[in-house]
């Protein structure tokens, strides 16, 4: 009897003796769990679906289904798994979807698997069936040995508070500039005309003279409470080669001051109806809309506030264009200079992603080159005051939201550790979420997952924003606005950066940012961790896209640890005595509230992030990046951009040689090295720079080879 053979008739002897007694079971009523059976499910899971994983020995027998289901055409979505035992319990649950979460994508299928994502399934079954007697049911199959509720993930922010979808007329407060919010940018050096809107974005390039501080008696504003952006810019303003994934509301893609530093999928186009480069997606030109599962990224639903938009543009709006803002890693001015935004949108109008679709959007984020992973969600704190925030509270530990979310965790694991590339900058992705805005002394998770870096927002004074979740877990702090302490008692905040006459209005010490008023193109003022989050996910950008000019290669892990390094230390200069703030200050019986800032040393992370620190740790760190061996199949093609491995590798030219052409042929389009494999065997492979700059690699061709020469 072949292996095979072997299995069938196994599985089928397993399937008949389990399904017996687990009919039985159901028929009879529901007896106690048995000791680890019983399955931990979020208050708020999502009736007649779970989530569920299979043990690698059932591998062959979903993939024979799953083919089946996808022949001609066809969709993947089935009823049923094709392992006995398991269509027993989804008879039995009134079953009618069975679907492999992450789609077969050929060029990542070998990692999927090697990371168990493919045994991933979503079912669904009767609404009615009792969801915790079905997960403990299905958790007892052999086969299976993971089970998790599906739920809808949670905004860090309150939708209702934030105003996108009013007049353009309505959204700008009239206001008063008084004379010291004209900051002169003249003389820093900067290497790109600032922008109109740099002198109000404070939280780059702190002067520490701003009218927003004398709404408060006792606010204060402390020069250098910035993420020393002007600094930084003398040495990079990002480079394209960087992705960064912003899983949030859909980004629009058109506003004039992200547009040129959006990702582009340039395999693919919209409204053509077809997964052109075989992705597992269909028209994801400028990344993809996970909750309506379509590649039309939106951003003018009813429910959409233009948060996304307004992240995006801390990390890499246009710098140097002559209009609105900067972005941290926007470039200096000149095509293709900034680093680039991949919309992965988990937000829609009213709707948010259920688990398994965030667990798809940060699986495609590495799949399709993004580095860092930028993240302004969670859940409620599991410290969050349940009168404000309702008994849906979040995991308290590590431990507890492993158990309760392993599709996330293990999704995450796989952008940290497949992420980037050993011949790249970074080799593993930077997975960065805000903390939470619940006032709690826990930050959320998935954040709080030790191999994430965990954000908390400071204010403009180097204490910590009155909203911000803090706790050990933090990593980092950033400016995240703060206008409960900056604005004035009774009064509305100004939301869009122009008044009404088209004026410039300064903020209540809150970030400025690309924004959208009813879907159109414009620019406002927001707080939250939700904005100090992007400012750490810009300044990595800015820090990956200056090792890419110093041709310095990371591990992600030693890059966090630079990342976390690189910070003003807060605790004992500023974390001392009381910070006065006005809760829900926009009424006139707005109570003052005490925070005591000792309560927070050592629970702010490690300090407030500084970029220019950044990038000075960045030179002579790592490995320098020399060009790699390269692998390539008979007939296959290589390619490798020559930019990462030459000093001022963007500005040169270059050409290549190959020893022996009777093995492979090489040509240089702009920075692009092709590399292709005639007959089997090994050569050498001279690349020189416009700079006489020469490099020689290996270049080996083998039948079978594949990319980065796995055979």
């Amino acid at each position: 009897m072949d292996l095979m053979k072997r299995y069938y008739v196994y599985a089928a002897l397993f399937a008949f003796a389990l399904t017996s007694c687990v009919k039985e079971d159901l028929e009879q009523g529901t007896p106690a769990p048995a000791p680890g059976t019983e399955v931990k499910l979020p208050a708020d899971a999502e009736a007649g679906e779970l989530l569920i994983k299979f043990n690698p020995e059932m591998s062959d027998i979903l993939d024979r289904t799953f083919t089946r289901a996808t022949r001609n055409g066809g969709s993947g979505v089935m009823t049923r798994s094709g392992i006995p035992s398991t269509d027993e319990i989804l008879d039995i649950l009134g079953g009618y979807h069975f679907e492999r979460i992450f789609p077969r994508d050929e060029r990542n299928e070998a990692r999927t698997r090697e990371a168990g994502l493919h045994l991933w399934y979503k079912v669904k079954f009767d609404e009615n069936a009792d969801l915790h007697e079905a997960a403990r049911k299905l958790s007892l199959l052999g086969e299976i040995s993971a089970v998790q509720g599906n739920h809808r993930i949670k905004r860090a922010y309150d939708a209702s508070k934030l105003k996108a979808r009013m007049s353009t007329a309505a959204a700008h407060i009239a206001a008063t500039r008084a004379a010291e919010d004209d900051i002169d940018f003249a003389g820093l050096g900067l290497p790109f005309e600032a922008d109109p809107a740099l002198k109000y974005q404070w939280h780059y390039h702190n002067t520490g003279d701003y009218s927003f501080k004398a709404n408060n008696p006792s606010a204060a504003v402390i020069a250098g409470c910035d993420v020393n952006c002007t600094e930084a810019w003398k040495m990079s303003t990002g480079d394209p080669s960087i992705i960064v994934a912003v899983l949030d509301e859909g980004l629009a893609y058109n506003h004039p001051d992200l547009e040129a530093n959006m990702w582009r999928n340039e395999g693919e186009a919209l409204n053509v109806g077809r997964d052109a480069d075989g992705n597992g997606y269909t028209d994801d030109l400028y990344g993809y809309n996970f909750v309506e599962d379509t590649g039309l990224i939106t951003w003018t639903g009813e429910g959409d506030t233009g948060h996304g938009t307004h992240v995006a543009g801390t990390i890499a709006a246009v710098n140097g264009n002559g209009r609105g803002v900067c972005g941290i890693a926007g470039g200096n001015g000149t095509p293709g200079s900034g680093v680039k935004i991949m919309s992965c949108q988990v937000f829609s109008g009213d709707m948010s992603s259920t688990l398994d679709q965030e667990a798809r959007a940060i699986k495609y984020a590495a799949d399709n080159g993004a580095v860092i992973l930028q993240c302004s969600w969670g859940y409620i704190s599991a410290a969050a005051n349940q009168a404000s925030y309702g008994t849906v509270l979040g995991p308290a530990t590590e431990e507890e939201w492993e158990a309760t979310y392993p599709l996330e965790k293990e999704a995450l694991d796989y952008f940290i550790h497949n992420a980037g590339s050993p011949n790249g900058p970074v080799e593993g992705g930077v997975a960065i979420f805000a903390a939470g805005n619940e006032y709690a002394s826990i930050p959320s998770f998935p954040g709080a997952y030790s191999k994430c870096v965990t954000v908390g927002a400071l204010d403009a004074a180097f204490t910590p924003s009155s909203f911000t979740n803090y706790g050990e877990e933090v990593d980092v702090s950033a400016p995240g606005g703060d206008a409960e302490y900056y604005g004035k008692v009774g009064e509305t905040d100004p939301e869009g950066w122009l008044d009404q006459g088209g004026v410039p209005v300064m903020g209540h010490g809150s970030i400025l940012s690309t924004w959208t008023i009813d879907g159109l193109p414009a620019y406002g003022y927001m707080d939250g961790t939700s904005m100090a989050c992007p400012h750490a996910a810009g300044v990595a950008a800015l820090g990956l896209s200056y090792a890419v000019q110093q041709r310095r290669h990371f591990r992600a892990e030693e890059f966090i640890g630079l990342l976390k390094q690189s910070v003003k230390t807060i605790d004992a200069d500023y974390l001392k005595g009381y910070k006065l703030y006005y809760y829900n200050h926009t009424s006139v019986s707005a109570p003052a509230t005490r925070m005591t800032l000792a309560d927070y040393r050592g629970k702010m992370g490690s300090g407030a992030m500084d970029a220019a620190m950044l990038l000075r740790a960045v030179e002579g760190s790592g490995l320098e990046m020399k060009l790699p061996n390269m692998y390539v199949s008979v007939e296959g093609q290589a390619t490798l951009d020559l930019a990462f491995y030459f000093e001022n590798g963007r500005t040169q030219t270059y050409t290549a040689a190959v020893a022996d052409g009777r093995i492979a042929g090489a040509a240089v389009s702009g920075t692009m090295l092709t590399v292709e494999g005639i007959t089997t065997g090994t050569t050498q492979l001279t690349v020189t720079s416009s700079a006489g700059q020469t490099q020689t690699l290996l270049v080996t061709v083998r039948r079978n080879a594949g990319d980065g020469g796995w055979m």
